[in-house]
């Protein structure tokens, strides 16, 4: 009975409460996305608190932070609230998502393995097009479980390079690039004529790498070279992705990624790209989403956007 009278006391407009006030961490923050006040925000906290017999939130140094049991809660409010909309709201879902008017919250999980240019792109494209929109991005990182952050509704997209993408998310293919070496000018190898540039001289050279997506594994190259038997010699490796291509231009240090990338710093830098004497698949890129933001009509503009922007970025590349 008493379970019952609990349930009772809860509607729709809680729920949704309670998982903004988890996504954002914040009263203040909760309450603009929410479109209401704080004192009001606070005040569903405390009955959130109540009927849960939790805490939810606690402070943790300069803001707060959700319990166990709030994350615990999260993807099933996320799942309620779904529901609802596809019970209640078919029209809703329907309606045309107008760019011009909108004041949209994006949040994006993106690699900065991408084109350089890719994520300024899409920043640029959005103001134009979507200037009352507000954006977040978040790098990928081996810290960072993006499927559980799709899953709980912390980021609406994620974009990058995976050899297999997970199976229970939404997958759109942005583009393919081809694997090649990045180089100083000044490297023997950059002087040196084609038919040098074997599989034993690339595999002694003194490798530049990113930090892999996942921890305590290896990155694409190296995992695809142990397939193969092969090993190199990695003797820097860094966090910070578009500063590599720096490092190259002022060492002797040799980086494999995507063509894509690689090209936009020929102009800007004395570097040169050599094909890899090794036989490696092509990179692909993608952008992946859940289900609760597969039939948003803000989502699908999204997605629209991105893959737009990568297709015209693949048609403007430089080839080098």
């Amino acid at each position: 009975m008493a379970e019952a009278a609990a349930l009772a006391k809860i509607e729709l407009q809680l729920i949704r409460v309670l998982h903004t006030l988890i996504s954002e961490r914040s009263v203040s923050r909760a309450a603009l996305r929410l479109g209401s006040s704080q004192p009001a925000v606070s005040g569903q906290l405390r009955r959130l608190r109540a009927l849960t017999g939790d805490p939810l939130l606690v402070r943790s140094g300069q803001g707060m932070a959700p319990t166990p049991t709030a994350l615990a809660l999260q993807e099933p409010a996320a799942r309620l609230l779904l529901e609802a909309q596809r019970i209640f709201s078919p029209r809703q879902r329907l309606q045309a998502f107008e760019p011009a008017t909108a004041r949209q919250r994006f949040r994006i999980a993106a690699s900065d393995y991408l084109d350089p240019v890719f994520l300024p792109g899409l920043v640029a494209r959005l103001q134009r097009e979507a200037p009352g929109v507000q954006l977040d991005l978040q790098a990928l990182s081996a810290d960072f479980d993006y499927r559980a952050a799709l899953a709980r509704g912390e980021v609406d997209l994620v974009i990058g390079n995976w050899p297999e993408p997970p199976e229970e998310l939404h997958l759109g293919r942005l583009f393919s690039d081809e694997l090649v070496v990045l180089m100083s000018q000044d490297h023997p190898m950059a002087r040196a004529p084609a038919r040098s540039w074997t599989l034993e001289r690339y595999l002694d050279c003194q490798h530049l790498a990113p930090m892999p997506f996942a921890a305590n594994q290896p990155g694409f190259v190296d995992q695809h070279l142990a397939s193969l038997g092969l090993s190199r010699c990695v003797a820097v490796r860094s966090a910070h992705f578009g500063q590599l291509p720096l490092m190259v231009a002022h060492s002797l240090l040799v980086l494999t990624t995507g063509r894509q990338f690689c090209s936009r710093f020929v102009d800007q830098l004395p570097v040169k790209i050599l094909r890899c004497p090794v036989p490696f698949p092509p990179l692909n890129y993608y952008q992946l989403w859940h289900e609760l933001g597969h039939a948003a009509p803000a989502h699908r503009w999204l997605r629209e956007q991105v893959r737009e922007l990568a297709r015209e970025l693949v048609r403007t590349a430089p080839r080098a």
